[in-house]
């Protein structure tokens, strides 16, 4: 349809001239823009629109800068600093989301655009493949690496748990760490959904894994635990800065997110993954009932493997103690000897006593008187000079060739003049008698009588000389 102009009465001049009847006055540029900027907020206040990310970029102001498109058309969009600061997932080129707010116009370009206050992602689906894209991108980093995964504590000795401190999560782990082995847990309480989820998750885990060895409340497990949901209900858990926090954690980390059949993106970054928060305290510790029973097993096989070498060597000492003849067999050749040793003894001394007898009795004949004699004569000179042996010993003999002999008043001789002078009185013996003197100190005692001499008898040879005289 043509527009409906006033008719040109007047040839067209090189100056604009009002004609008549015209009443509106020409507008500036920036006057349209600012009325097709009205009109367009006010017939478009509220729109959702559904199209594809392109050219997604973040200002250094936080503001967000994209296009949405389709295969026909696009449209510039924009997200203030305060709604991307909202958004629950990293928007990037090729998702495919659902924008709501308003249609605005830019005058500086002469092009219209969408406010966006808030961004969805269009169907599971597109959050799917957002997840996946993300998975490859932080696994071409070797977060999910299967050489960095560290082996789990045996008995960890304090347990630090990233979960929600009002949900039935922390309830199931304590119980089940009570019946298997009761262990010392520090709870980290943390938002597991919603807004601000990731943030506190991955803080947590960073919390415990900044602790000094030292700290009695730095656990040597962390478990990060959430309960079942949708995939949008555990989004928090596929977010980028928490796999990042368990991946760089310093302590061995269990996953337990959602059900068994719920999988995110920490699973893939802790050590461990468990199907379920339950799962997960039944990874942690180990039973102790079966501890306790694998410890007197132990017990039992150390004693056996102890007393086994005993065994084994009673076993052989009797084995061949049984071989070993009978000590009645042992001692029967021996006393058999004996016996006959015994009888041979017996036979060979009677039969020495009487060729003994045999040789004395032959003997006798060769036995005579000359032979006699002179074993006799023999006898009486050696007891001869005995005698005169002992008379030339006698100290009364030498008193004959005038020695004199001095007696103590003990009868004991005195040989030395110390010995004389300790005694008051002497006896002094001739060879005729004795004669008592005094050393001066007390008077002598009366002279013994000399001995009266018995004459010789008739007949009776004189008495030998002394072989010394």
């Amino acid at each position: 349809m043509a527009a409906d102009f006033p008719p040109d009465d007047d040839t067209d001049g090189l100056v604009a001239k009002p004609r008549p009847g015209d009443n509106a006055e020409p507008l500036s540029v920036s006057e349209i823009s600012n009325i097709l900027k009205r009109t367009v907020e006010d017939r478009f206040g509220f729109v959702r629109l559904r199209g594809e990310l392109s050219g997604v970029k973040r200002a250094a102001s936080g503001h967000l800068y994209a296009a949405l498109k389709d295969e026909k058309a696009v449209i510039d969009a924009v997200m203030w600093r305060g709604n991307t600061q909202r958004l629950p997932f990293q928007p990037e080129d090729g998702l495919e989301v659902i924008a709501s707010g308003k249609l605005t116009t830019y005058p500086g370009r002469s092009k219209y655009q969408i406010v966006v206050e808030r961004m969805e992602l269009a169907g599971e689906g597109a959050l799917l493949a957002l997840l996946e894209k993300a998975r490859a991108r932080l696994a071409a980093e070797g977060l999910f690496d299967e050489r960095r995964k560290r082996a789990l504590p045996f008995l960890p000795r304090t347990i630090g748990v990233v979960t929600s401190p009002t949900g039935a999560v922390i309830r199931d782990i304590l119980h089940r760490l009570a019946d298997r082995f009761p262990s010392r847990v520090v709870v980290w309480p943390v938002l597991v959904q919603g807004q601000g989820a990731a943030s506190q998750v991955a803080n947590a885990v960073r919390g415990f894994s900044a602790m000094p060895e030292g700290n009695p409340d730095r656990p040597d497990l962390v478990i990060v635990a959430r309960g079942g949901g949708s995939i949008e209900d555990l989004w928090s858990f596929n977010e980028e800065e928490v796999v990042r926090a368990i991946a760089e954690c310093t302590i061995p980390t269990i996953s337990a997110v959602g059900h068994e059949t719920d999988t995110t993106l920490a699973d893939f970054a802790a050590d461990r993954r468990a199907p379920t928060p339950t799962a997960a305290a039944e990874i942690a510790v180990p039973v102790r009932a079966e501890l306790a029973a694998t410890l007197a097993d132990f017990g039992a096989r150390k004693k056996r493997a102890i007393l086994r070498p005993v065994q084994l060597g009673r076993e052989r000492l009797e084995a061949r103690a049984d071989r070993l003849p009978s000590p009645e067999a042992l001692l029967q050749p021996q006393a058999q000897r004996l016996d006959d040793l015994a009888t041979r003894l017996g036979h060979g001394l009677r039969e020495r006593a009487a060729r003994a007898r045999e040789r004395l009795q032959s003997d006798r004949a060769r036995l005579n008187a000359p032979l006699l004699k002179s074993r006799l004569q023999q006898a009486q000179e050696r007891l001869a000079a005995t005698s005169r042996l002992m008379v030339s010993l006698d100290p009364d003999n030498v008193l004959k060739r005038g020695y004199v002999r001095v007696v103590g008043p003990e009868g004991r001789t005195l040989t030395d003049a110390a010995a004389a002078a300790k005694h008051a009185a002497l006896t002094l013996k001739f060879r005729d008698g004795d004669v008592a003197v005094s050393t001066g100190e007390a008077s002598p005692p009366a002279a013994a009588p000399a001995p009266r001499r018995k004459p010789a008898k008739k007949g009776t040879p004189p008495a030998q000389d002394d072989l010394f005289g």
